[in-house]
């Protein structure tokens, strides 16, 4: 009797992920955690100084978390309305933020009362920030006027209106104290200057500004809005120097990372895309479950944290080495002699070879298949983790039954559900080019076998008319695939007809050339 040989199953060539150092950089970051806020997170902000806790603004409180242990450490909750903007000082010891009755706070973060509150605007304030010079404050408001403020005294020192529209976004400058930006719904990045009464330079991005993000350097400044993320250089006048458009919804916030090399931009598509600095060419990309509003990185990059329009607060922490104790006992490894023995044996002439059987380890389906249990063989690959991961799988075993002539009695005597199970199958793999050879004929089978009952269930009569409108609409793309394909031999024969009209005409001008040449040669 001869032995049982196991299904076959086609192995396809799958398409491989182009490994690259920064593929390898941003993928070494631990399963999410997820913590949910009171309303979408507006804005996330590190603390420049250890321990590197991160305000988070949601709703009307702006919570402070720990790094580590990702639970609250303080929470400023003194607002009427919904709070915007929560952002550090350079020393890390307070908070400004904005709110939506015009109001500008600023929190000790060691307290829970506000220190100051700025008033001057009529509209909600979304942009507030500290000038490098820890002495002032800026705000950018609805009621399109920013404001720079006096920490000392909580006076208004300058307000500038030259916006014409909502002002959604700005920073200041690390270098130079008097310099800060602001962008706006009208389309427009402004540089103002604090010793000067209006604007000193002014960029069209030519949507509404959502983020704007000035380099370290003071050279660069990087504004999105609308599905442009746009770079302009400082040093030129405002000139563009690149326009990155690899999102396909709004870009709603942009960071950089903790060397400056790597730019970031979050969007509405569910996105964070990672740009080179160097080159602005995409070198990674993170997936997220809703859309993202703010987005923030801890130094060094242990930590990068996005917050979404539902409000949760999705972190992901780097993984750490780990590294070997120094007075950890060593494993005792076998001696030198023990992988050379026997090396130098050589067979004699009387030894016999004694050869161990190789015992096979059948699959599930294969032991079925076996003992010529074809149905429930068939019952085992339909299963969702091996059907949806590995349809090859499916579809081989359906071909081992037809060629063993039983696909007939395997796929009979199926109730409702195990019949909507089959057609989903189809109706998912049916036309794709590696398995529509086998699968078409299951079809038929299944058309042919269970003709009788359509009509009697409205789950299986659906599914029936998907598949035959999903087969009709191939058909259409099979005719039409034709047509180009007789457009396209048409073409390259009149191309190649023409070219064998020229090549005499072109033998005859080179013969007539040579017979002039070898002429005045001889003259």
């Amino acid at each position: 009797m001869s032995e049982f040989k196991p299904t076959v199953i086609q192995t396809y060539p799958k398409l491989g992920e182009k490994i690259t150092q920064d593929t390898l950089y941003w993928k070494n970051y631990k399963t999410p955690v997820q913590i949910k806020e009171f309303g979408a997170v507006t804005k996330i902000d590190f603390s420049p100084h250890l321990p590197y806790n991160y305000a988070v603004t949601a709703s009307a409180r702006i919570h402070i978390y720990s790094r580590y242990s990702q639970e609250p450490v303080k929470t400023f909750s003194r607002f009427k309305d919904t709070a915007y903007c929560g952002t550090y000082r350079s020393d890390g010891k307070l908070i400004v933020a904005g709110c939506e009755d015009g109001g500008v706070r600023m929190f000790d973060t060691s307290g829970k009362a506000p220190l100051r509150q700025f008033n001057g605007h009529n509209k909600a304030v979304h942009v507030t920030h500290f000038t490098s010079d820890k002495f002032r404050i800026m705000s950018g408001s609805d009621d399109y006027t920013s404001r720079l403020w006096d920490i000392p005294n909580s006076t208004e020192i300058q307000s500038y209106k030259e916006h014409t529209d909502y002002i959604r976004c700005g920073c200041t400058s690390n270098l130079n104290t008097d310099i800060f930006v602001t962008g706006s719904y009208d389309h427009t990045v402004k540089v103002f200057d604090t010793r000067t009464d209006q604007s000193v330079m002014t960029m069209e991005h030519g949507q509404p500004v959502e983020s704007v993000l000035l380099y370290p350097s003071g050279g660069l400044l990087v504004s999105a809005g609308g599905r442009y993320v746009k770079v302009w250089d400082m040093l030129k006048g405002g000139q563009l120097l690149v326009s990155l458009r690899n999102h396909h919804k709004t870009v709603t916030c942009l960071c950089l990372s903790s060397s400056g090399q790597r730019l970031f931009s979050g969007s509405l598509d569910r996105h964070v895309k990672v740009y080179s600095t160097a080159t602005y060419k995409v070198v990674h990309s993170f997936d997220y479950p809703t859309s993202i509003l703010s987005l923030a990185l801890a130094p060094e990059d242990e930590m990068i944290v996005v917050g979404m329009t539902n409000g949760v607060l999705n972190l992901r922490h780097r993984k750490q080495n780990e590294e070997k104790h120094e007075f950890a006992p060593k494993k005792r490894r076998p001696a030198y002699r023990y992988f050379v023995k026997g090396k130098d044996y050589v067979p004699k002439q009387d030894d016999i070879l004694v050869s161990k059987p190789v015992r096979t380890h059948l699959k599930k389906y294969d032991k079925l298949l076996k003992s010529f249990e074809v149905s429930k063989a068939l019952d085992v690959v339909l299963q969702q983790e091996i059907r949806v991961r590995t349809p090859e799988v499916t579809v081989g075993v359906m071909q081992e039954l037809n060629r063993r002539g039983t696909l007939k009695n395997a796929l009979a005597g199926r109730d409702e559900k195990q019949l909507s199970l089959l057609l989903s199958f189809l109706l998912r793999n049916i036309v794709d080019p590696r398995f529509c050879h086998v699968l078409i004929s299951v079809a038929e089978i299944i058309s042919d076998i269970y003709f009788p009952v359509i009509g009697q269930s409205s789950v299986i009569d659906r599914h029936f008319v998907k598949l035959q409108e999903l087969i009709e609409r191939e058909l259409d793309y099979q005719g039409e695939l034709m047509e180009v394909l007789g457009m396209l031999d048409t073409l390259f024969a009149t191309m190649t007809s023409k070219k064998e009209l020229l090549e005499p005409e072109n033998t005859a001008n080179n013969v007539l050339k040579q017979q002039q040449t070898e002429s005045m040669v001889t003259t």
